[in-house]
């Protein structure tokens, strides 16, 4: 105990800073109301000599005394030999200070908003005014939100260096051991600082995602295998008609847009393909697929000497056109690209080459992506599409019959979405891409393939061999059909990763 006394609630205090809290009566607090110096604290009157002593006097049980706002509470900080009372919410000072002007403590029923591991800065609020705290730390976000930013356009200006000294010693843009030692340091840094390893490890991906489109594009303008020749796109106006022209155009070509539409930037323009000569070393037909089996026919009379392709998602409708150009001694080949016009890393993503008796024509196709890191697939007409029908015309279905369900249950949309579960809102996310996609290009893509029935007939096989099971509550032939699905998938999974 320190040197000093307490008599009757008095403090002498001759050391340190010295607390107490002392339980006192009504006829102890009411009495001192009016006292000059101390009101409502006459218990805590405190005498001095050394640093500041501060004494708070609680009441408890008690009726509201004359000059308190909150019954059962007074509080009182003093400063060398002064006492200033706080009674509650409505006693104000100016900010930060007691009534003798030295620091004092928020008043009771409003705490001051102390951010973790930092103090409160009574000079710019008053003590516990949370909405100007909030209104900093909100500002402190957008600092460190600004100053993320810049780091990650360092990081994006050190992959344009790093694309550089790859190119110098002929190192491939992608390190797949590399990306592995990242992920894992980030995920073992997220753990040292408390933070969820998968936040780390999506930060990470995306980075890295962004990182590779950067080396990628400055591989691909670095090659510059197009410089000085000449591409035409038909349709490059459309989307992935756009995509083309901007990809041919990194590496150099010249590229001119074919369109009724009308120009794309500055890139020369013709509304009729057929109005001027065909004399380009790359023909690119990115029309709507109704159009450009006849547009194939056109060009096999004109007989161009460059590589010509369409990028159509079907192959049997353009048959009889891609085997007019072969016929006509034009390089041909066609392609399909299996992923969107937003893309911009191939790196993960395939190329479908269709060899249509002109593996020369694929060769100068395959040559045009070398410089990416698209994974490239040569296969045959019928073979592409009996496969795609399955991968893109399944794949729509089950989705068109979902969303179909779900508008013909009368559920509302909102009402479903507040008790979805992980797997629907998964479903869900899928199925409202493919609403949001094309009518006409989705319908083509279920009507037009000669192999389109096979997808459409094993889907209406399984949703009925589904319905039987549950019907006559057979768990085991449920449980079988669920285990088969398992092992067809891991066996995929382990396919992809050989």
């Amino acid at each position: 105990m320190m040197a000093g006394a307490t008599t009757g609630g008095t403090t002498t205090a001759t050391g340190a800073m010295s607390r107490r809290t002392t339980s006192v009566s009504i006829s102890a607090i009411a009495p001192a109301m009016s006292s000059p110096g101390a009101t409502g604290c006459t218990t805590a009157a405190t005498t001095g000599t050394g640093a500041a002593v501060r004494t708070t006097a609680t009441a408890s049980a008690i009726r509201t005394a004359p000059g308190t706002t909150r019954a059962g509470v007074t509080r009182c900080t003093t400063s060398g030999s002064a006492t200033a009372p706080t009674t509650g919410p409505t006693t104000r000072r100016a900010a930060g200070t007691s009534a003798s002007g030295s620091k004092a403590e928020p008043a009771i029923g409003r705490p001051a908003c102390r951010p973790a591991g930092g103090p409160v800065h009574r000079a710019v609020r008053k003590p516990g005014d949370c909405r100007m705290e909030l209104t900093e730390l909100r500002e402190r976000l957008t600092k460190l939100d600004g100053q993320l930013l810049a780091l990650i356009a360092e990081r994006q200006r050190l992959s344009e260096e790093v694309a550089r000294a790859k190119r110098a010693t002929g190192h491939p843009t992608r390190d797949f051991k590399r990306e592995r030692d990242v992920l894992l340091n980030a995920r073992a840094a997220a753990e040292r600082l408390g933070l969820s390893p998968a936040l780390a490890d999506n930060l990470l991906r995306l980075l890295i995602r962004s990182s590779l489109a950067t080396q990628e594009q400055a591989q691909v303008a670095a090659q510059g295998q197009g410089a000085g020749r000449r591409a035409l796109v038909i349709g490059g106006r459309g989307k992935m008609g756009r995509w083309f022209v901007e990809f041919l155009d990194s590496q150099g070509y010249v590229v001119e847009v074919a369109d009724p539409a009308g120009p794309l930037g500055a890139h020369p323009h013709r509304t009729d393909w057929q109005s001027d000569e065909l004399a380009h070393e790359v023909i690119v037909v990115a029309t709507p697929l109704g159009i450009t089996a006849s547009i194939l026919e056109q060009l096999a009379r004109h007989r161009p000497a460059g590589l010509v392709f369409d990028i159509g998602s079907l192959k049997t409708p353009l048959r009889r056109g891609l085997e007019a150009l072969r016929a006509a001694g034009v390089r041909v080949c066609s392609l399909h690209p299996m992923f969107g016009p937003d893309t911009d890393l191939l790196s993960g993503r395939h190329i479908i080459h269709v060899d249509v008796g002109r593996p020369d024509a694929v060769a100068d196709a395959q040559a045009l992506f070398a410089s990416t890191m698209v994974e490239q697939v040569v296969t045959t007409l019928d073979d592409h599409d009996r496969l795609i029908a399955y991968v893109l015309g399944l794949s729509h279905a089950i989705n068109i019959a979902f969303f179909t369900a779900l508008a013909d249950s009368g559920e509302a949309a909102p009402r479903l979405a507040r008790l979805s579960s992980t797997t629907f809102d998964a479903q869900l996310g899928v199925a409202s891409l493919v609403a949001g996609e094309s009518p006409a290009l989705y319908f083509e893509i279920q009507a037009l393939n000669e192999y389109g029935g096979e997808s459409l007939k094993a889907l209406a096989e399984a949703v009925s061999r589904l319905q039987a099971l549950v019907a006559n509550q057979d768990a085991a032939g449920f449980a079988r059909l669920m285990r088969r699905g398992q092992s067809y998938l891991q066996d995929r999974a382990a396919a992809r990763q050989t």
